[in-house]
């Protein structure tokens, strides 16, 4: 497996020098990739989970391309429907040439009614625009030009070059718990990038991936997982996200999911509360307490 971290890209006292360190934190511990959470407005709901300042994840995962090199970059997740496209499409393209390490383009649907009303998208169709987005993102990687007729955009002949460098192909890690969203991820993407899920509920997802990947003559997404850590005194009673527990516990848990063939597991440290936010460098001894009690992202294995 490959080991990943969350790059923490709000709240006060984040600074451009703290979101570097981050990047910097991760490759020093041996991680392979990080990743960028998005948001466009910050609307009253979003700044009580995701505080201001909120740092974009494209501008972002570009100033770290050009300062932290080695690492893969990516989002979990771009909000499909908040962005054009063709937009999308290209910011995600040239991040993946720009970057030796490539990218990859975690793709969902978003939470807030709210920052939907900010920027005039109906949160209610917010599924339908996501689906149609995601299939014009992806020709507008391998067709230069690019025709595509939508319910939601229509284009004809638009030049999309540069196309993205990694190969076979830029993936797409579709992010959600939902039944809609194991369908997206089957039709649409190379990996499903659930959150907060337990064990058995992906356990149980898998079947139904390979299902729904089969019906759309696809194959099967991989597990891609972002787990939240939380590392707890006295072990959890029943069922638990992945990521929560005593080191033990969340050790078992991770040797679970390579039993399900997981590929990557994205760590998340950030707090269900800002409140209860720690400090950059509580962050990374929480990082580095993984890494010797409980995995090894060098060699790729659990400890």
């Amino acid at each position: 497996m490959k080991f990943g971290v969350n790059i923490l890209n709000f709240g006060p006292g984040t600074t451009p020098d703290s979101l570097v360190q981050q990047a910097l934190d991760a490759k020093e511990l041996g991680y392979s990739f990080a990743m960028i959470s998005d948001h466009v407005a910050v609307t009253a709901d979003v700044h009580e989970a995701y505080p201001a300042p909120f740092y974009d994840q494209f501008v972002l995962a570009a100033h770290l391309a050009g300062r932290v090199p080695g690492l893969t970059l990516g989002t979990t997740v771009t909000v499909i429907p908040y962005r054009h496209p063709l937009h999308t499409a290209r910011l995600a393209a040239n991040i993946d040439c720009l970057n030796p390490g490539g990218f990859i383009l975690g793709a969902g649907t978003g939470w807030s009614r709210a920052e939907y009303a900010a920027l005039g998208v109906p949160f209610t169709e917010r599924g339908r625009i996501a689906d149609e987005y995601l299939a014009a993102i992806r020709a507008a990687w391998t067709e230069d030009p690019t025709t595509f007729r939508g319910e939601y955009v229509s284009y004809e002949d638009v030049h999309t070059a540069p196309a993205p460098q990694s190969r076979p192909g830029l993936p797409v890690w579709v992010g959600g718990n939902s039944p809609a969203a194991l369908r997206r991820a089957a039709r649409l993407g190379e990996g499903w990038h659930p959150y907060l899920a337990t064990l058995p509920a992906m356990r149980a997802a898998l079947p139904v991936l390979a299902e729904e990947a089969e019906r759309a003559g696809r194959s099967a997404p991989a597990l891609v997982p972002r787990l939240q850590i939380r590392v707890t005194g006295t072990r959890i009673d029943g069922e638990h996200p992945v990521g929560h527990g005593t080191l033990d516990q969340i050790r078992e848990d991770l040797v679970g999911l390579a039993d399900l063939g997981a590929t990557h597991l994205l760590l998340d440290t950030a707090p269900d509360s800002p409140a209860r936010r720690g400090t950059a460098e509580e962050d990374r001894r929480l990082l580095e307490l993984l890494t010797e009690k409980v995995l090894d992202p060098v060699s790729g294995t659990i400890r």
